[in-house]
C-alpha cells in the first residue's frame, strides 16, 4: 500500500480498497478506514514517516471494507470522524449489513465476519450530499447510491474520492456481478459524476486515473449489459424462480459463490437487476407454489 501524491494537498493508497488522504495545514484527513487495523496501520505509518496530520477521517459508506479501520483511528488518533447519513447507523450498528443480506433475519455465526461486520464505532458528524466547509477542509459531497444506500463521493482539490460508485476496468470484469441495491440509482450516479469536472478520480477498487470518464462509461455499460442478460435469462426460462435466476446468471458469469457471505452478496446483486426490470415494466413478477416468479411482460394487446 504505497503513497502516492496527487497533487500538493491530495493523496491516495493504493490497494486492494483505495484510501485517500487530504492535508490542509495542521489538519489531515483520512478517507475510508481499510478493513481493519493491520491495514489502516500501513496508511497511518507512511503519513507518520511523512509528518502528515491525522486528525479526522470520513467515511464515504458504510460496508465493512471501508470502515474496518475506523476503530482503530479513533482510539489511537482521536480524529473525528464524518459519515453519511443512514450509513452512521449501520457503522455504529454493524451487525445490520448482516442482518439485511440474510433478509433480515438473525444472522448466522459464520456471517458475522469482518468482510460484513467491522468494529462498531460512534461517528461525530453525519452529512449529506452539498458543498461544506469543516474544520479547514473545503469539500462537495456527492451522492452517489445504488452500491450503498447513501454512498458520498467527496470532491477536493480537484480530485473526486468516488468510493465504490464505480470500479476501475480489471476491477470490474474481476467482480463479474458487482455488489449493488439499486441498478437505477447506481447507473444515475454515474451519469451524475460525469457532470463534474476533476483533474482526477481516485475509486474504491481500481487506479486512480486522471481520464475517468472513460471508466465510468464502462461501468454504465457493464450495468446494462448485466441487465440484458438478465431479462435474456426469464426470456429463455419462463416462467423462472428468483432461485434460478441468481443460479442462472452466477454460473453464466462464472463466479464463485461457495461461501454463505458470497452468495447472499450475489442474490443481492441479481435481486437488483430484476428490480430494475420490474421497474421499467419489462417483467411480470408473482408467488406460484411458494416461489417468486419471473416472466416476460406480455404487450398489451399482444
Amino acid at each position: 500500500m504505497k503513497m502516492q501524491q496527487i497533487n500538493s494537498n491530495n493523496y491516495v493508497f493504493e490497494s486492494s480498497v483505495n484510501i485517500g488522504y487530504v492535508h490542509e495545514g495542521n489538519q489531515g484527513i483520512i478517507i475510508d478506514a481499510a478493513i481493519d487495523k493491520s491495514a489502516i496501520r500501513k496508511v497511518v505509518r507512511q503519513l507518520e514517516e511523512k509528518n502528515l496530520p491525522i486528525t479526522h477521517l470520513f467515511i464515504t459508506h458504510a460496508h465493512a471494507d471501508h470502515y474496518g479501520g475506523a476503530k482503530y483511528l479513533k482510539e489511537s488518533y482521536k480524529v473525528k470522524i464524518i459519515a453519511p447519513t443512514l450509513e452512521a447507523a449501520i457503522i455504529k450498528h454493524p451487525v445490520l449489513e448482516p442482518t439485511y443480506l440474510f433478509s433480515g433475519n438473525d444472522p448466522l455465526d459464520e456471517l458475522r465476519n469482518k468482510f460484513l461486520e467491522g468494529p462498531p464505532i460512534e461517528v461525530d458528524l453525519t452529512i449529506d450530499e452539498g458543498h461544506y466547509e469543516i474544520d479547514g477542509f473545503n469539500f462537495e459531497a456527492i451522492a452517489t447510491p445504488g452500491h450503498s444506500y447513501n454512498q458520498l463521493a467527496l470532491g477536493i482539490n480537484g480530485t473526486l474520492f468516488a468510493a465504490d460508485s464505480y470500479f476501475g476496468q480489471k476491477e470490474i470484469l474481476k467482480h463479474k456481478i458487482p455488489y449493488i441495491t439499486s441498478v437505477d440509482k447506481t447507473i444515475n450516479s454515474l451519469e451524475k459524476l460525469k457532470s463534474y469536472s476533476f483533474d482526477g478520480s481516485v475509486p474504491g477498487h481500481g487506479p486512480y486515473e486522471e481520464d475517468y470518464l472513460n471508466t465510468v462509461e464502462k461501468n454504465i455499460e457493464y450495468h446494462k449489459e448485466l441487465l440484458h442478460k438478465v431479462y435474456c435469462i426469464i426470456q429463455d426460462k419462463q416462467p423462472v424462480s428468483h432461485e434460478d435466476i441468481v443460479a442462472e446468471l452466477c454460473e453464466a458469469m462464472k463466479v464463485k459463490a461457495d461461501q454463505l457471505s458470497m452468495f447472499l452478496l450475489f442474490r443481492t446483486a441479481v435481486t437488483a437487476y430484476l428490480t430494475a426490470l420490474i421497474n421499467k415494466g419489462n417483467i411480470e413478477h408473482y408467488i406460484q407454489q411458494f416461489r417468486w416468479m419471473f416472466k416476460i411482460k406480455e404487450e398489451e394487446g399482444a
